[in-house]
């Protein structure tokens, strides 16, 4: 029986991946991969040769059954776009299915755009609440909104550019003028990340289109935890 490695990839920047991460890649007879040409990009960089195999959001139950039935006799690693596979992206059905099937499942930890934003915002970081990606039509988006509004933690979601002003004003219409930090292009180049109320984050990226996915990040309920003590 083969092992299901679950390895976080870079989010941006090349050189954030890990020695045994490196090491797995080249040692798996497989690669289950988001997108194989972004992968094959990393794959080249590291001068590793393994075999690639797509597996995204449109490859369906027979993909995953016949990765199953290989990782009877073989490992294989699945890999995302970028970061860790299993959030927000396909990974999930197969990590479920190998599971079930009693293949070994073990991840081999990397970046994150979710911790990454959160530990960059400012806000607090000892209790989040992770949203994934909002409803893109804009009166569940508010009922999704309006479900955690009443949430103490820090709110944290993904969001893509053309939906982003549209969400921030959601965001102001039902949580009001929280603190927001929005981040994009994290750990590139050109990283951004801009913070301050919900309505001046939203005025600046109707000034500035944003290119790119990005992370939210937005205070919870009153503010009265930003201010709690440091429990050291």
């Amino acid at each position: 029986m083969g092992t299901l490695y679950v390895v976080g990839t870079p989010i941006g920047n090349l050189e954030d991946i890990t020695l045994r991460a490196l090491r797995v890649l080249r040692e798996v007879s497989l690669i289950a991969a988001e997108d194989t040409r972004t992968t094959r990009k990393l794959l080249s960089h590291y001068d590793i040769h393994t075999p690639l195999t797509s597996y995204h959001d449109f490859s369906g139950p027979g993909k995953t059954r016949r990765l199953v039935e290989r990782l009877a006799e073989i490992d294989v690693a699945l890999v995302s776009d970028a970061g860790m596979p299993g959030l927000s992206d396909p990974g999930y059905p197969l990590i479920r299915a190998a599971l079930d099937a009693g293949v070994t499942v073990t991840s081999v930890p990397g970046p994150s755009a979710l911790v990454s934003a959160l530990v960059l915002s400012g806000l607090p970081t000892h209790a989040f609440h992770y949203l994934g990606f909002l409803p893109r039509k804009a009166g569940a988006r508010r009922r999704a909104l309006e479900r955690v509004a009443q949430d103490e933690d820090t709110l944290v979601f993904y969001e893509s550019p053309h939906r982003l002003v549209a969400a921030l004003r959601d965001v102001e219409a039902v949580l009001g003028q929280r603190p927001v930090a929005a981040a994009r292009e994290l750990t590139k180049r050109f990283e951004e990340i801009v913070r301050g109320p919900a309505g001046a984050v939203r005025a600046h990226f109707e000034r500035t289109p944003p290119r790119g996915e990005l992370v939210v990040v937005v205070g919870g309920r009153d503010e009265a935890h930003a201010d709690a003590e440091d429990p050291d």
